[in-house]
């Protein structure tokens, strides 16, 4: 009898499709790394690196040029620069959140795609590092945002919300990046202990410094991995809630609110559950690994993204209550604008992505429908962009009516949004090729054959 209920609980979390062994996940994520890519590999690789050659021959102009080729104009002094590094900064959110949160929550779902999410996030960071850079104009003054020592006589100004990305998105970035390192290490000893050219033995093995799997080196790991999920965990909702208060201190009706902070934190794991499920739908069609990435586990992330999607809903229309019930006027009309001015297209898309689109998953059918999956994620990751070039740009009605404007994207602004996509994904398609994109030794983690009572023929 106990026998039998352990064999059933076993079954119970079973995760992984197809009851595959050690040997199998091995196999199956290994070979996308040691086979050669195919054309479509190459294809991808020439666009997402000819967009990145564009990407640098704008900035380049845009240095010698200044911030006059942006659509920026007397009331708009944030363009499209701030709504895509805050869009990027939100999309690097869900890996931190899949890896750290859901680690220390011991949800062993994640194991599927913690590898995928965790590497995404590095790269997204990468991309909205640049765009604080190059917004400010004269970039060979850059350094007055980082906290440099006075003796030069310089003038870094401390009070900035610049110094506050700096240091928030930084410490992010590198807290992740050493996350997502420390999770690689067993499995680039096992891509060491498979290469068969010696250029892949020597870097795999100097990258994997040294692991044989020994139960001491196992029992450091472990808790190094705990310990930089318990950093990183309130590292996800600092990050964004600075973000989101570069915006809040302002005294700019629409934005001096103390609702920012949560409302972005749930939007930024919004659009990175989004970003996640269109790569990993793509990836597990492409490699083969259905068996890795389950409907079990896909489900459980449109879960999350109707939560999410809920709770942004829920903040648009407390800002608007916010806006009514504060009494002030201009207040008010910042938000009636929001909806009816001549932005009111920019909303209505908002709202349409991001507040409709995610309630489909109510319905379980839906939510465990592929094309379904995929064409919500693009919309609510279009919607999510949407939101912040709402909260940006409509501000071009303020204070005084004789300064009232239209903004209006240039070719270079779109160019280099274009052209962070190209860096993305070349950074991307680099880790696909020599990286494993599945944590194999977690995955096995999760495999009934990992229980010491289990009992079948493996």
């Amino acid at each position: 009898m106990s026998k039998d209920l352990t064999d059933l609980k076993v079954q119970k979390e079973v995760l992984i499709e197809g009851n595959p062994t050690f040997e199998t996940i091995t196999d199956n994520v290994s070979r996308v790394v040691e086979k050669k890519p195919g054309k479509i590999w190459y294809i991808l690789f020439t666009i997402s690196g000819s967009l990145t050659l564009m990407l640098f021959g704008i900035l380049a102009f845009l240095f010698w040029e200044g911030t006059g080729i942006w659509g920026l104009n007397n009331p708009v002094g944030w363009g499209w620069a701030i709504v895509n590094f805050v869009w990027w900064v939100g999309i690097g959110h869900a890996g931190t959140l899949i890896s750290a949160i859901l680690f220390l929550l011991r949800q062993r779902w994640r194991t599927s795609i913690n590898r995928f999410a965790e590497a995404m996030t590095i790269f997204a960071v990468i991309c909205a590092l640049l765009f604080p850079a190059i917004h400010v104009g004269r970039i060979w003054v850059i350094y007055w945002v980082f906290p440099i020592p006075n003796q030069m006589g310089m003038w870094p100004n401390f009070r900035s919300p610049l110094l506050w990305d700096t240091f928030a998105v930084s410490t992010y970035f590198t807290c992740s990046l050493l996350f997502w390192y420390v999770g690689l290490i067993p499995d680039l000893a096992t891509l060491r202990d498979r290469a068969t050219d010696k250029i892949k033995k020597i870097m795999y093995g100097i990258f994997s410094l040294g692991w044989r799997g020994g139960n001491k080196q196992w029992k450091h790991y472990e808790l190094a991995y705990l310990v930089l999920a318990g950093i990183s965990t309130p590292l996800v909702l600092s990050v964004h809630s600075i973000v989101s208060t570069d915006f809040a201190t302002s005294l700019i009706p629409g934005w001096h609110t103390t609702i920012f902070p949560p409302y972005f934190v749930a939007g930024a794991i919004f659009s990175g559950f989004a970003m996640v499920m269109t790569l990993s739908l793509i990836a597990r069609k492409a490699f083969d690994l259905e068996h890795v990435f389950t409907p079990k586990v896909l489900e459980r992330m449109n879960i999350i993204m109707l939560l999410t999607g809920t709770m942004v809903g829920y903040a648009y229309s407390m800002e608007f209550f916010i806006a009514w019930y504060s009494g002030s006027e201009v207040e008010r009309f910042a938000f009636i604008n929001r909806a009816f001015g001549p932005y009111a297209w920019a909303y209505w898309i908002m709202i349409s992505c991001n507040v409709i689109s995610p309630q489909l998953f109510w319905f379980k059918k839906l939510r465990n429908s592929i094309p379904v999956m995929f064409i919500v994620s693009i919309v609510i990751n279009i919607g999510m962009w949407f939101e912040r070039f709402v909260i940006v740009v409509t501000l071009s009605r303020d204070y005084l009516p004789s300064s009232w404007d239209y903004y209006s994207p240039t070719i270079f602004d779109i160019g280099i949004y274009i052209g962070s996509f190209g860096l993305f994904f070349t950074l991307f398609l680099l880790f696909l090729r020599y990286l494993p994109m599945v944590a194999m030794s977690e995955v096995k983690g999760v495999l009934p054959e990992a229980d010491p009572h289990h009992g079948g023929g493996h």
